[in-house]
């Protein structure tokens, strides 16, 4: 844009500016509570980008598949959006031009706690149950992802981004499509990652199956440790030579 164009520049300068919405939350001024649940409304993006870190350093096929479950389940998200066409609570002062049925974050949140939860009781089944911490952690992991997910619905009703209905509805078809996406993974993807492993693109990606280890944390500590000793072994032997 030139200066030398005022008609331009005026144009420009008098066009109606809009925000990027992505993580534009707005709570009532002085409303502590409010603050810390339109912070928690950024938990879907959060777990997003951990989804993110996870594929790029660890490039496991289940994690690969449970991204695009969430991925599939924002596209239904929209297009129930689209389709049903309910407007968002009018009560706020800057109201959102977006339709809130079903809403985005209830589902989303409701998604990823479903899919944990069945994680956990079907995947995880053969691990040591009869350990008391192991059991602890299970159940520690699956009431912050409930709480969690309970937190941000609520928020979405306080902040009155979403009317109750649109919250619950949301929530409900998160645990449906989350419960099915499970079921497709579990019993018709998983006995093809041996296979998919093997590709020549796979391969070259990286990518790898960990679904026949147990405890992929303490099977990658011992790994890594005995790899270690074993350079460290080795290197001393060439020194002394």
């Amino acid at each position: 844009m030139s200066s030398s164009d005022p008609q331009n520049y005026e144009e420009y300068n008098n066009s109606e500016w809009v925000p990027i919405v992505f993580t534009f939350f707005e709570y009532p001024r002085g409303d502590t509570f409010g603050k810390l649940l339109a912070l928690s409304s950024l938990m879907p993006h959060c777990i997003g980008v951990g989804f993110i870190t996870l594929i790029l350093f660890r490039r496991d096929l289940h994690t690969i598949f449970f991204f695009l479950g969430l991925l599939l389940n924002e596209l239904v998200n929209k297009i129930l959006k689209t389709t049903i066409g309910e407007p968002r609570p009018l009560v706020r002062p800057n109201p959102s031009t977006e339709y809130g049925m079903p809403s985005n974050h209830s589902q989303f949140m409701c998604f990823f706690s479903t899919y944990v939860l069945l994680f956990v009781l079907i995947r995880l089944h053969h691990m040591n149950n009869n350990a008391p911490l192991e059991r602890a952690m299970r159940i520690l992991v699956l009431a912050i992802c409930w709480m969690t997910s309970f937190i941000v619905s609520f928020g979405r009703i306080y902040l009155q981004y979403h009317t109750t209905a649109q919250v619950y509805v949301g929530a409900l078809i998160g645990i449906c499509t989350g419960a099915i996406w499970f079921t497709v993974i579990h019993f018709f993807l998983t006995p093809y990652f041996p296979r998919i492993v093997t590709w020549k693109i796979s391969e070259f990606l990286l990518l790898r199956d960990t679904t026949l280890i147990p405890n992929v944390l303490w099977f990658e500590y011992t790994v890594t440790r005995q790899e270690a000793r074993a350079r460290s072994r080795k290197l001393i032997s060439m020194k002394s030579q």
